[in-house]
């Protein structure tokens, strides 16, 4: 699988690199988000991205925007890296398209576990999914696509496995733990606040019709009805 390192420190770029190849990854560094826009814009993009929050030409959430404003692009997979931990951060950065966010300094062992589970998803994946459907939202699995009351939407990665997840079991109260269990890579320190965060992204992108369907079952969970 072929990743992008956008980070301006060569060294921590050089470190990530280093760890990603000994996985099994074939890796490009860039050092600014200028060539980082150019190289995941190319005919030929990669897989994954790993971009740095503060970069020179361009930042990493205003990267994150412009790669989601090309539906060509829905199934790059982008983790953050940032020294920023504030819960206003974390929103900025998931609501600009990115499906991870690792604060700095990090684990390596952290970062392979998300990118391990992201190589077992790509692997895994049939090559013809169904179509799963409540009420006016439609998800296309083999298409990566998602419809509300027909009309398509863009969402990132993490946001498609957790809509996906709450389809396959609409109707049923899931807890933040179970979504966490299903949405996100096993081994990776995640807080159910994050759940909420990207909850709080999915009904905005579901728009007013689609956002009734997604329920908040107080001190329980979330659940996915037909309206």
């Amino acid at each position: 699988m072929r990743a992008l390192i956008a980070d301006d420190d060569p060294v921590a770029a050089v470190a990530v690199s280093r760890s990603m190849s000994n996985w099994g990854f074939e890796t490009t560094i860039v050092h600014d988000g200028l060539a980082a826009w150019d190289h995941l814009n190319s005919d030929h993009p990669p897989s994954l991205a790993v971009i740095d929050w503060e970069m020179p030409g361009l930042e990493g959430p205003e990267l994150c925007k412009r790669v989601r404003s090309v539906d060509a692009r829905a199934h790059l997979y982008i983790v953050l890296l940032t020294a920023r931990n504030s819960s206003t951060d974390l929103i900025a950065g998931l609501d600009a398209g990115a499906d991870d966010y690792l604060i700095k300094p990090f684990a390596y062992q952290e970062l392979a576990a998300r990118l391990r589970a992201l190589a077992r998803r790509s692997a895994g994946a049939p090559m013809e999914g169904a179509v799963l459907a409540c009420g006016a939202i439609a998800l296309d699995d083999r298409r990566h696509v998602v419809r509300v009351a027909g009309e398509p939407i863009g969402l990132s990665a993490r946001e498609f496995a957790l809509l996906e997840t709450l389809l396959r079991r609409q109707g049923a109260v899931l807890s933040r733990d179970q979504l966490l269990d299903h949405a996100w890579p096993s081994g990776v320190a995640v807080t159910p606040n994050t759940v909420d965060a990207f909850v709080a992204l999915l009904r905005r992108k579901l728009g007013p019709v689609g956002a009734r369907q997604l329920e908040t079952i107080r001190g329980v969970g979330y659940r996915l009805v037909p309206g």
